[in-house]
């Protein structure tokens, strides 16, 4: 009897130790067990930084931190120079940056101008002397 009885203490303890170890204790007095499921990536807020836009040879591409950007709507005065009402060779301004890929540059003059990364870009497409 003594070893029957050592053999039911062990079970006990063996199911009361898988229990703890896989989780099917219920300390809550029954309540559903409550899974930590990772929240979906955040977007990130758009960043502003103050920002001085090469002109010299129109406004067509920037370069933020190690990305390179280029404008949706090139400007020129068609001879490549900047338009009329443009800084050159720099003008002021900030760039806002709304994702990885996305860039506006605005001035107190109020202009506007949309950039896009170029992805896997390692330079300037045009070097203007």
């Amino acid at each position: 009897m003594t070893e029957r009885a050592g053999h039911i203490i062990v079970a006990l303890a063996l199911a009361l130790v898988t229990g703890a170890v896989t989780g099917c204790t219920k300390a809550d007095g029954g309540a559903e067990a409550v899974r930590a499921t990772p929240s979906a990536p955040a977007t990130p807020s758009p960043r502003t930084i103050p920002f001085e836009l090469y002109t010299h040879c129109g406004i067509d591409e920037a370069r933020i931190g190690s990305t390179y950007f280029e404008a949706e709507t090139p400007l020129s005065d068609g001879s490549g120079n900047p338009p009329d009402g443009w800084g050159n060779p720099t003008q002021r301004g900030t760039m806002t940056l709304k994702s990885g890929t996305e860039a506006v540059f605005t001035d107190d003059a109020g202009h506007e101008v949309k950039f896009r990364a170029r992805p896997g870009a390692r330079a300037f497409k045009h070097i203007c002397a």
